[in-house]
């Protein structure tokens, strides 16, 4: 899997362009937008990005990097199954779920990521199953949790039952809620 660290540059490039999606749609967003967003000219954000789809996909791809970290660092950390999981859960969402929710073209993001971007989502919810799955395994083989099924198998129930969460709940706070009772109902079923 190729890591995308991006340089500063891109950074603000992708920061702007995000706020741009978040504020206008994806369909409305200009490069101009996105260059105006950056602090920089229109050419100079045609240097690192070829066009606003590129740039997209630069996000996806920025997002499951992060999110796939964040979630292994989470599941990492004291607590109880269920208080690592609602930890867990909160870290894949990062704020990019509550801007999402929040925004009134989160909706058009969400679908436009599928069209444009499936297959580094499809990448991304791979490596973040891949990491509730070493996780499970080590709490298996400790005795803290106890499986119906094989790890991997249980990670991907997760991490459908999250996406079917952000898709289904156009509510930030109904999301919230739900993520913290899903993560309660997962972690509770794992340990009894």
């Amino acid at each position: 899997m190729k890591d995308l660290k991006p340089d500063p540059k891109q950074k603000t490039i992708l920061k702007s362009a995000w706020d741009a999606f978040a504020q206008y749609g994806f369909r409305k967003t200009s490069m101009e937008d996105i260059a105006r967003g950056a602090g920089m000219s229109r050419p100079a954000v045609y240097l690192h990005y070829a066009n606003k789809e590129a740039i997209f996909r630069a996000l996806a791809q920025f997002y499951y990097d992060d999110a796939a970290e964040s979630v292994a660092r989470a599941l990492e950390g004291p607590g109880t199954v269920p208080e690592l999981l609602a930890a867990a859960f909160a870290a894949q969402g990062g704020g990019v779920v509550q801007a999402m929710l929040t925004s009134p073209h989160g909706m058009e993001l969400l679908d436009t990521g599928n069209a444009m971007a499936s297959d580094i989502a499809e990448a991304g919810e791979a490596r973040i199953a891949r990491a509730y799955a070493d996780w499970l395994e080590r709490e298996a083989l400790a005795g803290r949790v106890r499986l119906e099924g094989d790890a991997p198998d249980v990670a991907v129930t997760i991490t459908a039952a999250l996406k079917g969460l952000k898709a289904a709940v156009p509510e930030y706070g109904d999301y919230t809620r739900r993520v913290a009772q899903l993560a309660r109902l997962i972690g509770e079923g794992l340990v009894s």
